[in-house]
């Protein structure tokens, strides 16, 4: 080597081993940072130290005020504190850190300290940007939760790093467009929350890359219509949440690419009405939420296709009945809630004859519910619980449904009428509570329900129908069923005395003569003879027999014989039969 490759700065010799040696004392970019970061670190810990006495006798000097930390399950947990940044002086090795509910506006460098997190929980504070790579050490993380917080934009190096990452929630957010693969730095993605944002615009590639995504929030925003293209990539999606957004109507097989998808929550999506087309593909759902919604008939036909259906929500719609058959098709519907539809005002007969296997109806806080008609309810074998709360029913009817099998019953909130009409809930409420105490099998089961308290008459105003007696009630008879035996029997006997009575009309000649020969009296006395000699022809014209029961003409033998006489011109060499013969 030459003299002056030899020499080195200020003209002074080095040898190669030496200039290496230098050139290992220079620190990178990446180090300098990270030297900066721990000079910093260690100077707010010597602050913290000097300022904040020791938290415990263990000596976790570190620990912010506010918080509490673990280092034995590596959890530290900040309640609501004043904190406005991310502390560093917490132990490197932790792995789940929980800082809610503070004003924290930033994720800076910091984060790169806490390598081991599984769990980050920053939500309820003033995030409003989140910089590129702020992330990039977290590739252990699975759990991130930002939520309800101010941040407006995310892009596709947001999340660079989190390669772990299962769940993201970004709720509660100003977030406004999601950009073509935004979301594709994370594949093992599982649960997306982007509800209660402010986004109007999906990329149809918004959503490329996510074929683990099970579970997806898109409620609360302000999407027109369903986002159909950016939902194609999504072929493991079993839970869809598209509520509150604006889309009046649902396009021809909007879900068709979903075929997997057991629960769609449209509630209050503006829907005014639903096609048979709406839900083609969806032939695995099994919970289905279109309540408040601007429905005007129960979409019957449009739901039928949905035979493996089991959770269904009409709540807050604008039909005013619910006809028989209205949910022909779901056979297989176990629950069924139609609360807050304030024209709901009937129920008819057979409403519910297709769906046999129902186990708990809510029909509650229903303004205008006045009628329930007799059989709504029936034919429903599994039905155990039934909630029809805060409607403006007065009256029930005992063939409304099949009340041995239910377990819960809440009438409560109606203006019930307790009068006569009302015992038999009353005796049926009496049993159920008493039901616990007998032998299983001898009674009803048992019964969860809620007292039932009377509006009027205003003798009986708040008074508790399961604590009133028969005679409080106005009733006669202590039991129903009594009153209807006692008058089905006045009836058939009233019914039994008028046909005898009839009978008895109408053959009364009979059962005179019946009565006169019993007596031995066969001949015909002085009086009946002199009777029978002013009875002429016209009044045998005029008395003109009746048929009875025992047989023949009641013509009596001197009025025959009379008209034998009369007629002796025209029997010419004809004997003439003597009376006594006959």
């Amino acid at each position: 080597m030459n003299n002056r490759a030899a020499v080195g700065h200020g003209g002074k010799a080095t040898t190669p081993v030496s200039r290496k040696r230098n050139l290992r004392m220079l620190p990178s970019p990446m180090s300098l940072d990270i030297m900066l970061t721990l000079t910093l670190g260690i100077t707010v810990a010597l602050v913290t130290a000097v300022m904040v006495p020791p938290v415990d006798a263990a000596g976790l000097a570190n620990c912010p005020l506010g918080c509490q930390c673990d280092d034995d399950t590596l959890v530290v947990t900040c309640g609501e504190g004043q904190l406005d940044v991310l502390p560093i002086v917490l132990n490197p090795s932790i792995q789940r850190l929980v800082i809610k509910n503070n004003k924290i506006k930033t994720i800076d460098s910091s984060m790169q300290f806490y390598a081991e997190l599984t769990f980050l929980d920053l939500s309820y504070n003033h995030l409003f940007n989140i910089p590129q790579h702020t992330f990039k050490y977290q590739k252990k993380l699975t759990e991130l939760h930002l939520n309800h917080n101010k941040v407006g934009s995310v892009s596709n190096i947001t999340f660079v790093g989190l390669v772990s990452l299962t769940i993201l929630n970004l709720r509660g957010n100003f977030l406004d467009e999601l950009t073509e693969g935004v979301f594709s730095v994370v594949p093992k993605l599982e649960e997306l929350n982007l509800g209660q944002n402010r986004i109007a615009k999906i990329d149809p590639k918004a959503f490329a890359g996510l074929t683990n995504l099970k579970v997806l929030y898109l409620d609360d925003n302000t999407i027109s219509t369903v986002p159909s293209p950016a939902l194609v990539p999504l072929k493991s999606l079993a839970e869809l949440y598209l509520g509150l957004n604006s889309f009046s109507s649902i396009p021809k097989e909007a879900f068709a690419m979903l075929s997997g998808l057991s629960r769609l929550d449209l509630k209050g999506a503006a829907l005014v009405n639903v096609t048979r087309d709406s839900f083609h593909g969806l032939e695995r759902l099994r919970t289905l939420d279109l309540s408040d919604n601007r429905l005007n008939h129960i979409p019957t036909t449009e739901l039928a296709p949905l035979d493996r259906l089991e959770q269904l929500a009409l709540g807050q719609n604008d039909f005013d009945s619910i006809p028989p058959g209205a949910f022909a098709g779901l056979s297989n519907l176990r629950l069924l809630d139609i609360s807050g539809s304030l024209r709901l005002n009937r129920i008819e007969s057979g409403a519910f004859e297709a769906n046999a296997n129902l186990e708990e109806i809510v029909i509650a806080s229903n303004k205008a519910l006045t009628d329930i008609q007799e059989g709504a309810l029936s034919g429903l074998p599994h039905l155990r619980r039934i909630v029809l709360k805060d409607n403006a029913l007065t009256t029930l009817t005992d063939g409304m449904l099949s009340w041995n099998e239910l377990v819960e019953l809440d009438l409560s909130e109606n203006p019930i009428l307790c009068d006569c009409q009302i015992l038999w809930l009353r005796n049926l409420l009496v049993s159920k509570s008493n039901a616990s105490s007998t032998l299983a099998g001898s009674a009803p089961a048992p019964i969860n329900q809620i007292p039932v308290v009377c509006a009027a008459p205003d003798r009986l105003r708040e008074q508790v129908l399961q604590n009133l007696s028969p005679e409080l009630l106005g009733c006669s008879h202590p039991d129903r069923q009594q009153q209807a035996i006692i008058c089905v029997v006045l009836v058939s006997a009233a019914a039994i005395l008028t046909t005898l009575a009839l009978v008895i009309y109408k053959c009364r000649r009979r059962i005179q003569e019946v009565v006169k020969g019993s007596w031995g009296s066969n001949g015909i006395g002085r009086k009946e003879r002199e009777y029978q000699k002013t009875f002429s022809e016209e009044d045998y014209s005029a008395r003109h027999p009746h048929p009875c029961p025992g047989g023949g003409l009641a013509i009596h033998p001197t009025t025959l014989n009379n008209y034998q006489i009369n007629n002796h011109h025209h029997s010419h060499g004809i004997r003439h039969i003597p009376v006594t013969e006959l």
